[in-house]
């Protein structure tokens, strides 16, 4: 009666997995791409780089002529302001009442070189007055050219120049990093799904071998030639392979659930994954390898970054620590008329020069101070990088050293897995033959699964020590080329 409920039990399994959907056939390459264009990661690493491209595109902006129109209309104005009489001195409140409007035209250029901003500006002003007697002034200043220079200031343009465009490349090779990241989950969720699946099947055949040997035991027993310990041994082997069916089943449910939710496929998708056993013939070499990530990376890029940044915050603490200058200079024409096309017509040449100065006389060593920590910051970055850059070399070199021999484990666990099936199809038929024990022959079939197992886990490590370095050094190893990618169009 057991048996029979057994027998049911199985079929009900299987009967649920064929009424699933069509199968989709997938290989690992078609895992990767499904992943790179429809995982929650793929598209946060897009967003990610666009935030980026635009802060690029602002920088970019900063650099070029702006041309601004500025306008004050309708400044009304009826209040009380203090006078002083000139001859006298004395002061009296007289009535203010007027209208007030003007506009500006102006086109800025910031000068990267030297931190100074020049602009060419056109301006009209018109002042109504209504007491003590109504009347009309404009005042035009057809075309003005300034230019405000700080000197021995902290020039904020040039810094920038030298450290936007490298975080804007820090950017793609993120990106590209996050793309190989999203890479390695895919490959390591293909491979997990692959094991399950392959756990399944097992548990599937187990149990049908099993259950034929307990048909032959039960025979054996009848005739009187095993024990009935024996037959109660083959027995169990029965009840525990069913019950591993039914586990196995839902581990490969729930492996299956992650892998269809990473690629954007329903839950209830019926994937079959197609495995490719063959490695490709790839021997890496450290140096080369050392090389291709020191020029594709981003860790070294962020290294230049960091130096960059804190030697920007010295030389900011420097220019700020006390001693300010500016130059500004205006040179253009101007006129003043009740009429506004007579205040446009003789207009007068005006020159503004002058130089503004401010010294501290003394500010108790803040200054220095800020410079001293800047600098003491700046070494500190310096020290950190040295030894960062020591361990990422040390890291590469154990990638390499895991993957080249990743290969030869694959090859022996692969030989591995041949011989423990023969074992176990020799042990099968010795048993039948009453020549070995029933502990025997379980040992044959866990040394059997163990071997499969064993190769499945080094066929994942192989692939996963490959796309890790590949994530390192943006580099292609099977193709010979690097990783890249169209980024005018991720932010379309």
């Amino acid at each position: 009666m057991r048996i029979f409920i057994l027998v049911l039990l199985l079929s009900a399994v299987e009967f649920d997995l064929s009424s699933q959907t069509i199968k989709r056939k997938l290989t690992m390459e078609d895992v990767i791409k499904l992943a790179q264009e429809k995982s929650i990661s793929s598209m946060v690493s897009k967003n990610i780089f666009a935030s980026a491209y635009w802060q690029y595109r602002s920088y970019k902006a900063e650099r070029l002529p702006s041309v601004n129109i500025n306008a004050g209309v309708g400044n009304f104005n009826r209040s009380l302001v203090a006078l002083q009489d000139a001859a006298t001195g004395s002061f009296a409140y007289r009535e203010n009442y007027i209208l007030e409007n003007n506009m500006s035209l102006s086109l800025n250029q910031n000068i990267t070189a030297t931190g100074g901003t020049l602009s060419l500006y056109s301006s009209l002003n018109r002042l109504d007055q209504f007491r003590p007697e109504r009347y009309v002034t404009y005042y035009t200043q057809p075309l003005t050219l300034s230019y405000i220079q700080p000197l021995w200031l902290f020039n904020s343009f040039k810094w920038n120049k030298k450290i936007e465009p490298k975080n804007f490349e820090y950017a793609k090779r993120e990106y590209l990093e996050n793309l190989e990241m999203t890479t390695i989950t895919a490959v390591n969720y293909f491979w997990n799904f692959t094991l399950d699946q392959l756990n399944y099947e097992m548990a599937k055949r187990n149990y049908e071998q099993s259950k034929t040997l307990y048909r032959i035991a039960t025979e054996r027993f009848r005739l009187g030639s095993i024990n009935k310990d024996v037959l109660l041994q083959l027995q169990l082997n029965m009840l525990n392979d069913s019950l591993n069916i039914n586990s196995s089943y839902i581990t490969l449910t729930s492996t299956r659930n992650r892998l269809c939710s990473y690629i954007g496929y329903t839950e209830d998708a019926d994937i079959e994954l197609q495995i490719d056993y063959k490695l490709p013939d790839i021997l890496l070499d450290y140096n080369k390898v050392l090389e291709q990530a020191k020029q594709n990376s981003s860790f070294v890029l962020s290294q230049e970054i960091a130096i960059l940044e804190a030697e920007k915050t010295v030389a900011q603490a420097k220019g700020n620590r006390g001693f300010t200058a500016s130059f500004n200079a205006r040179f253009g024409m101007s006129k003043s008329d009740e009429k506004l096309r007579r205040a446009y017509g003789n207009l007068r040449d005006q020159e503004v020069v002058g130089l503004t100065i401010s010294l501290p006389v003394f500010d108790w060593g803040m200054g220095k101070g800020r410079v001293k920590m800047a600098e003491s910051q700046a070494q500190t970055t310096r020290n950190k990088q040295e030894q960062a850059m020591i361990d990422y070399e040390q890291e590469i070199m154990l990638m390499v050293m895991q993957f080249n021999n990743q290969r030869n484990q694959c090859e022996i666990s692969s030989r591995a897995n041949e011989i423990a099936n023969e074992s176990y199809e020799l042990s099968v038929k010795n048993f039948t033959r009453g020549t070995i024990s029933v502990t025997d022959m379980n040992v044959a079939q866990s040394s059997k699964d163990a071997a499969l197992r064993t190769y499945i886990n080094n066929m994942s490590n192989y692939w996963n020590y490959y796309f890790s370095i590949r994530k390192k050094t943006l580099y292609d190893y099977i193709n010979n080329t690097n990783i890249n990618a169209e980024f005018d169009k991720l932010v379309k």
